[in-house]
């Protein structure tokens, strides 16, 4: 990776800004468009002026919960008046506590409750196949339960007055799911989408550490050792070969969800040099 894509923020762990990517046709995704973090409950005076000036940050993509969102309450970003935060949660809202909670078997995904906060916990070395279809099958419960949200995440991300930045708790699961939609759609290429994937896990031990000092997280978390949390890059590829061959693409699903083509032109043009 380009190291110049890392946004070294006091407050987050895990941001990065999408620009550079390669696409199938020879394009390169604009800097300062779309960035991608984890938890921004954190943020200093500092790193929101980072994000304010170095990147004229406008609309904020919260992908959390609602329960996250008020047991975490108001966050430096919603702060800013010159900001639109958009609540976007990829969970249907059942007034429970937090993702753990939210992905219980009843939702569309039939997730493994204790291994859906939103990571998996795994022991070391490669994923087995049980282990990606678990992690596959939470994250076509994304797709399933929340295409609203995900449609209107990504026409915020087509907006022209400054970038967006879209984030959950650990900025890898729901966010990567949705950052590998918009960059889809956008042609980038499937083995850039699944690197930019992959990335989130040089940094899943300080995103752990940082989630566990907030009483949100901790009880989630409390079991799970930094290093039992593996983020395995087969399974976006995975996920994206599924929507393939089940819905066409990623703009045939979308399309099912109320996207049209001049949606698709819109993110492009925003997305591409």
């Amino acid at each position: 990776m380009d190291d110049t894509r890392w946004i070294d923020l006091h407050g987050a762990a895990n941001a990065r800004d999408l620009g550079g990517l390669p696409t199938t046709d020879g394009h390169l995704t604009r800097r300062a468009r779309v960035l991608r973090a984890d938890n921004l409950q954190d943020l200093t005076v500092a790193d929101v002026r980072v994000l304010l000036d170095d990147y004229e940050v406008k609309n904020v993509i919260d992908l959390r919960s609602d329960a996250e969102v008020r047991l975490e309450g108001p966050g430096p970003m919603t702060r800013v008046p010159s900001v639109t935060v958009h609540q976007l949660s990829l969970f249907p809202e059942r007034g429970r506590h937090t993702d753990a909670a939210a992905t219980a078997p009843e939702t569309t995904a039939q997730v493994d409750v204790d291994k859906a906060l939103p990571w998996q916990d795994r022991p070391g070395g490669p994923a087995d196949a049980a282990e990606q279809d678990r992690t596959i099958d939470l994250y076509l419960g994304y797709l399933a339960d929340r295409g609203d949200s995900i449609v209107a995440a990504l026409r915020v991300m087509t907006r022209t007055d400054g970038a967006a930045l879209v984030h959950c708790a650990a900025g890898k699961d729901r966010t990567g799911v949705v950052c590998a939609v918009a960059l889809d759609v956008a042609g980038v290429t499937r083995e850039a989408i699944v690197t930019d994937y992959a990335l989130s896990g040089e940094r899943i031990d300080a995103v752990v550490e940082r989630l566990r000092a907030s009483a949100t997280y901790a009880d989630d978390l409390s079991s799970r050792p930094p290093d039992a949390h593996r983020l395995d890059p087969a399974v976006m590829d995975k996920l994206l070969t599924r929507v393939d061959e089940e819905f066409g693409g990623t703009t045939g699903w979308l399309s099912g969800h109320g996207w049209t083509p001049d949606d698709t032109d819109a993110l492009r043009a925003r997305l591409l040099n």
